[in-house]
């Protein structure tokens, strides 16, 4: 279990190296792509890189308060403490998450671990170059805190509903849905 003080500078620390080439879909699901490397807390010059996928759902309009019905599959039972600060530090910031609902599944038996014995530095290059030559266009990295990880992808994904949430507020709009 993370303390407070682990996930406030998991928050802080976890950058996003690549976005995704989209955004959330408005009528569709999404999958996204991730790959997040962390250096090895207790060994200098090894650095794990995790790959897995986020799956997005259809945003859906709804009414107050739907935040409790959000699943957190396979996470432990801190997850849901984890989310509601995370949530509650968006509000504080002023960002407006009140009228879409958006649903993540996170698929953490496809996660695939490596360990590469390098600097972060070297590492960081070396993805960075493969997602280049690669052209993935739904692969985003992450660099984030090894041993609290899971808070660098719920960061990711709630950035992701951040940058989408205007372009999926106007398609619903458009269809006379809002």
């Amino acid at each position: 279990m993370h303390s407070p003080d682990d996930i406030q500078y998991a928050l802080e620390t976890t950058r996003v190296l690549r976005e995704p080439d989209r955004r959330i879909e408005t009528f569709g699901e999404t999958r996204f792509e991730f790959q997040i490397i962390s250096e090895l807390m207790d060994h200098v010059g090894q650095v794990r890189i995790r790959t897995g996928e986020v799956e997005a759902m259809r945003p859906r309009i709804f009414r107050p308060e739907p935040y409790r019905e959000i699943a957190l599959e396979g996470f432990d039972e801190t997850a849901r403490a984890r989310m509601d600060a995370m949530i509650e530090k968006f509000r504080a910031e002023g960002k407006n998450l009140a009228f879409l609902q958006y649903g993540f599944q996170f698929r953490r038996g496809q996660i695939h671990e490596e360990i590469v014995h390098d600097s972060i530095d070297a590492v960081r290059e070396r993805v960075l170059a493969d997602i280049r030559r690669s052209g993935n266009p739904s692969r985003a990295v992450i660099e984030g805190v090894d041993d609290a990880w899971e808070v660098s992808i719920l960061k990711f994904s709630f950035e992701m509903i951040i940058r989408s949430h205007e372009i999926n507020a106007f398609d619903f709009k458009r269809r006379g849905l809002l």
